[in-house]
């Protein structure tokens, strides 16, 4: 039969399991293929013998002929852009053809056993995902993060990095061209080359508040997304040693892919926004499984045996940087809740990230396993908004028939009223889409394995590459506590105006006073007082930006005072100022009672010379 507008695949209409993936190859092919019930459409097909549709989907194409089983459903799926290499792998290798066809036989003998697995994998609805509310939701909880990251900077910029703050910008871009020359401005990309005054810093911040609230009110999104973006890497840029943490660079390089998932207009509607890029989705969900297999890797590579005997969480609690006060009732809890809490935060890093690639509901098991952590996490400690960060890069894992449930209705109408869209890009649009993919995971994927064997098991070639990308951070390395510390130290700044009698710098949120109680302060990042936390690991000598604090604050500096509690020499600032560290430890519970303190401390030991006023 020659002569067809359009080839046709036959399938058994009594079928479910057959209607089902039909309805997917549907939106798959579009109007490239017509699907048919055998019953119903089978008689204008005389060339094909009606005994063959009790075992096999039957595909005809435009010029009559008949192929059968896996040949004809890779035949199908050929006319849709991007599925065409499976019918190559089909007719170019005999072993994939042999493969194909034992399985597609498989599963057509045991169509009811199949049938019960694909509703526990995927659900009811086979239909193709769609992304609309999952970018709608994405962004606007993106811009949110980005409005606490850039509000909480904000508060902090003259203390941190104004001209009388701890490590000035303008210092810090001198340094960088003094040790790179040209190369710093590649080594340090921020538009504070051209100004890196207060105001100008100010103004930076105001611009991502401003970039990041647009985002949230989904106005001109994807210039939002962009401005967001450079004027977080210029601050990154510009903050030195207060910019060392992961979720900076986690919030980077989402942010990057944020700016390909966003619409290209003014005010985007659901009803007429182009589709969610699949490519992008992709990009975001490889970001997480990165970072949750990369967070339990790294501690079973570092070879440390508090994780390999599942006792890390027994010192966790009590040595993380900023403790809240569930930290010390998560602390007293017992030694065997503490092993099944570490091997269940092992099996959520370790064996979730590979459900990331599967089916529907094996994602949205995998989304409910990395929240459920984050949310542990997010309880008994402080980490800022890198959890809601982490949270937010479940959302991909997900597709709009599952947030459609908890959805506002109007918005689940809109993108229903859309009907069936491609979604994909072409031309040179799509070309370089996937070039871009492509180079984001060999990066990313060398990064980790950087990250677990060592930057010198890298090639050389794939080396030059990773740190030519490296102050742009669109593909990470990641793994928080790889060594897990288990002894606590804290340093405590005091004054003193005679050089005998000292008073302690009470920070706002590190701990100090034994008998203050830890406080939570997320989403809110104190830079300083983590800054603090990373002190007490090592030496002052490698933490130079120690002294300058200690040098601001026998200058009396007010903006690096407004990073601290309250002010112990109101008056006038002290003549000396010395760094002491102390051994920390939470409290027993009775100690707690008796005492009236949240910690116990043991004597002080120097940590850093005495520094003196210049008027002394």
């Amino acid at each position: 039969m020659s002569g067809l507008r359009r080839p046709t695949l036959l399938y058994d209409g009594d079928c479910g399991f057959c209607r089902r993936w039909i309805e997917r190859w549907r939106e798959i092919t579009v109007d490239r293929v017509v699907y048919s019930a055998s019953k119903e459409a089978g008689h204008h097909f005389p060339q094909v013998d009606p005994a063959l549709y009790a075992g096999s989907v039957v595909f005809v194409d435009a010029d009559g002929a008949v192929f059968l089983g896996a040949d004809a459903v890779f035949r199908a799926l050929a006319t849709a852009s991007g599925w065409a290499w499976f019918s190559w792998l089909y007719q170019r290798v005999p072993a994939f053809a042999v493969v194909s066809e034992r399985a597609y036989a498989g599963v057509a003998r045991h169509r009811m056993g199949f049938s019960r697995v694909t509703r526990w994998l995927w659900g009811r609805d086979l239909r193709l995902p769609r992304y609309q509310l999952v970018r709608w939701v994405f962004l606007r909880g993106l811009g949110l993060i980005y409005l606490v990251a850039f509000l909480s900077l904000w508060v902090q910029l003259d203390g941190l990095m104004g001209a009388h703050g701890v490590q000035p910008a303008r210092e810090w871009l001198e340094l960088l061209r003094e040790r790179f020359g040209r190369a710093a401005y590649w080594q340090a990309p921020t538009i504070f080359w051209l100004n890196a005054s207060d105001t100008v810093l100010w103004l930076g911040a105001l611009g991502g508040v401003a970039s990041a609230a647009l985002l949230v009110a989904n106005r001109a999104p994807f210039a939002a997304a962009v401005v967001a973006w450079i004027l977080y890497l210029s601050m990154f840029a510009v903050g030195g040693v207060f910019f060392s943490f992961q979720w900076d660079i986690l919030l980077l390089e989402t942010g990057f892919l944020a700016m390909l998932l966003a619409p290209r207009v003014l005010r985007p509607r659901l009803q007429s926004e182009p589709p969610a890029p699949r490519t992008v989705i992709f990009l975001l969900r490889w970001l997480v499984f990165r970072l949750m297999l990369l967070s339990g890797l790294v501690k079973l590579a570092s070879g440390d045996s508090a994780w390999w005997d599942l006792t890390a969480l027994t010192f966790h609690y009590e040595t993380q940087p900023l403790p809240a006060w569930t930290s010390w009732i998560a602390h007293n809890l017992p030694e065997g809740f503490h092993r099944f809490s570490c091997a269940g935060m092992f099996a959520i890093e370790l064996v979730l990230p590979f459900f990331v690639w599967g089916p529907r509901r094996l994602r949205v098991i995998a989304a409910g396993g990395f929240v459920a952590l984050q949310l542990g996490i997010m309880a008994t400690g402080n980490y800022n908004f890198f959890n809601l960060l982490t949270c937010l890069l479940c959302v991909p894992l997900l597709d709009d028939g599952y947030l459609a449930r908890v959805m506002p209705l109007r918005l689940v109408r809109s993108v229903e009223l859309r009907g069936m869209r491609s979604d994909s890009p072409s031309g040179i649009g799509a070309a370089c889409l996937v070039a871009l993919t492509l180079a984001l995971v060999i990066v990313g994927t060398a990064q980790g394995w950087a990250r677990l064997a060592g930057y010198d098991s890298v090639p050389r070639p794939v080396r030059r590459v990773l740190a030519a990308a490296q102050p742009f951070h669109l593909a990470n390395s990641y793994g928080l506590f790889a060594v897990m510390t288990k002894q606590r130290r804290e340093i405590v700044i005091e004054g003193s105006a005679d050089g005998e009698n000292w008073q302690p710098y009470e920070f706002r949120w590190k701990p100090g006073d034994p008998a203050a109680k830890p406080r939570f302060c997320q989403p809110h990042q104190p830079r300083l007082d983590w800054q603090m936390w990373f002190a007490a690991l090592g030496s002052y000598r490698n933490n130079p930006w120690l002294i300058h604090l200690m040098d601001r604050l026998l200058e009396g500096s007010q903006p690096v005072l407004d990073l601290l509690g309250e002010n112990p020499f109101p008056q006038r600032p002290p003549s000396y100022v010395r760094a002491v560290i102390y051994e920390y430890r939470f409290n027993t519970i009775t100690g707690a009672r008796a005492e009236g303190t949240w910690w116990r401390r043991g004597a002080p030991r120097p940590y850093a010379p005495i520094r003196t006023s210049a008027a002394d």
